[in-house]
Order: structure tokens, then sequence, then C-alpha cells
């Protein structure tokens, strides 16, 4: 089987990428501070190859999308072809210290991904980018043809969706975290969160997007700072919007994502949360492109906000799973 074609345009234009130069610094910035912190919720180099299945699927490959491009190797121990490519996709995985995770499918054991995907033959190449499938190729190829997707991949989650990749400590136990003791954060920070705080009471939303920043700046993963980022940001898009316009503007226009969009910000804030992500789910599957991909990204947005741990963002992740594949 000949290798398709391996390049990503059409995909993402590269070429539409503002300030593409300087977000790569910042995204290498933050990969270098994180490391600086002393390795804290780093993973070890055997952690990036991992075995998925259709049950860990969601949490294994769409969650973790959201931190680090997730490169799919569709395989079977029969596939001769197979047995060439993985080993070199293993060894990548390695070599590129934690900006792309390899996800290892046997095909013969998960038949429904492979559908959900089109596989139509193995091996065959898949990257998700912040719950985004990618197409990137298939058949064998050659390590340089592969370096180069692998390369493209990584810019564009990078430069479109701020993925900087894993933390990778070679001293961290395979299968966890680092046990090197955490330090404590880069701060302080309680004047920043205090003032974010304030200026929420008050009603200063873009103060308090500021004061979110600034901490995030610092130190990208504070999870305080990360949710109330989500949270003001939130309170200001929805200020100065005329509710029943907006809902009826939803109502009329089912497949337009930014009405859309702006009703389940509403829905949010109106304490519906089923409704918001429901509403959305429904516009994925209604839109294509650039309006499905808003779409899907509020939907991410609007989970920050009501929070990882909340049962309805794990059901609302297994739709937006079924939606997307």
């Amino acid at each position: 089987m000949q290798p398709r074609n391996m390049s990503m345009s059409g995909v993402v234009d590269l070429a539409a990428v503002k300030a593409a130069q300087e977000a790569k610094a910042k995204a290498e910035q933050a990969r270098a501070e994180a490391a600086r912190r002393g390795g804290t919720g780093a993973v070890s180099p055997a952690d990036l190859v991992i075995d998925v299945d259709e049950a860990g699927f969601e949490r294994d490959v769409l969650q973790r999308s959201a931190e680090v491009p997730v490169v799919i190797d569709f395989w079977a121990e029969w596939c001769q072809p197979c047995k060439q490519l993985s080993p070199v996709l293993e060894r990548l995985a390695v070599e590129y210290d934690g900006r792309f995770l390899l996800a290892k499918i046997h095909v013969d054991a998960n038949q429904l991904l492979m559908q959900q995907f089109g596989v139509q033959g193995i091996p065959a190449v898949f990257a998700v980018v912040a719950g985004q499938a990618l197409p990137l190729f298939q058949g064998a190829a050659g390590e340089a043809q592969i370096r180069q997707t692998l390369d493209q991949l990584v810019q564009v989650a990078e430069e479109r969706f701020g993925l900087t990749g894993l933390t990778v400590d070679p001293d961290a136990e395979p299968g966890g975290a680092s046990q090197a003791p955490a330090q404590a954060p880069v701060g302080p920070y309680e004047s920043l969160l205090n003032a974010a705080a304030e200026a929420l009471d008050a009603g200063d939303f873009a103060g308090a997007v500021q004061a979110y920043k600034n901490v995030l700046a610092d130190d990208p993963g504070h999870p305080e700072a990360k949710l109330g980022l989500a949270q003001a940001e939130l309170l200001q898009r929805v200020r100065g919007l005329d509710p029943q316009r907006v809902r009826q503007e939803a109502a009329e226009k089912p497949a337009d994502a930014q009405a859309q969009i702006a009703a389940a910000d509403l829905d949010l804030v109106g304490g519906h949360v089923e409704d918001a992500f429901g509403r959305l789910i429904d516009a994925v599957r209604r839109t294509a492109g650039e309006d499905r991909d808003a779409v899907r990204l509020r939907l991410l947005e609007l989970f920050e906000v009501v929070g990882a741990e909340d049962p309805r963002v794990a059901a609302a992740r297994r739709a937006l799973a079924r939606a997307l594949f």
C-alpha cells in the first residue's frame, strides 16, 4: 500500500496563522518554565506511547488532546507494513520529547474506532488535536516524510490551539507523574487572585480577565486562575446581550454557529448547563469547517467554566465524541 499525501494543507492554512514565530516562542518558554518548576506533573518517556481501546478512548485520546496532540497508529500484528512503521513512530514519540503522544489502536480488537475514523486499510495514522480529528497518512512512509508531518502537526497545535505538549522527566516512574516533591507555585498570586475576585464582584469583567491572565502568564496550569478566567470571559461575553433577541435568532437559525454559541453562553449563565452543552453538541452535528471548529472550541471553554469533575461535563464529552466521530 502506497502512502497517501502527507501534507496537512487543507486541514489548517499555516500561512494564515498570525504571529507564528511569536506564538511558538511563547510555547517553548512555557515548556521551559514547566520543566524549571521541578517537573511537577511530568511523565516518563515510557508514557509517551500508550495502548488505547474503545473503553478508554474518550479519556486517553479526546481528553488528553486538550493538552497535547495525540497521534493515533491503527495497526495489527498480521500487518507487515505496520511492523515497519510502528517502531519508527514509537521512537519519534520519545525523540519529540512530549510534543505529541502516540496512541496505538489494535484494529482487530477495536473495530468500532476503525469504522468511526473511516479507516480503509492499515497502517493508518491520524491525529486528534483539541478534540478535532485530522487524517495524517495511510500506508508505510519514509522517516523524512513522517518527521515533516509531525513537525507541521506540532506547529499547528502550538500556534492555533496553544498546546505546548507534555513535560517529560527521564527519572519519572512510568504510568505516573514524577516522584520529585512538588514545589510551591511561582508567585505570590494571592493579591492578583483577590484583585480578580474584587473586579468580578464590581462587575469589572475586563479587569478580572486581565488579573487572571497575569497569573496564568507566570503559571499556565494554575487551576484557580484557569477556572476564574473561563468564568470571567463568559460573563464578559454575555454582558450587553439581549436575551430575547439572542434566543429568537438561535431558534430561527439552528445551523448558525454564532447564534448557537451566543445562546449557549446565556444558557450557562442562567444555570441551564445541560441545555448549553446539548445546544452546542447539536450545532457540532449541523455545522462543518470553521463553524464547527468554533462551536467545538466554545464547548470546551464551557467545560472549563463548569469544571472537569462535574458529571454533566463527562456526559457531554462522550456526546461530543459521538458527534465528532
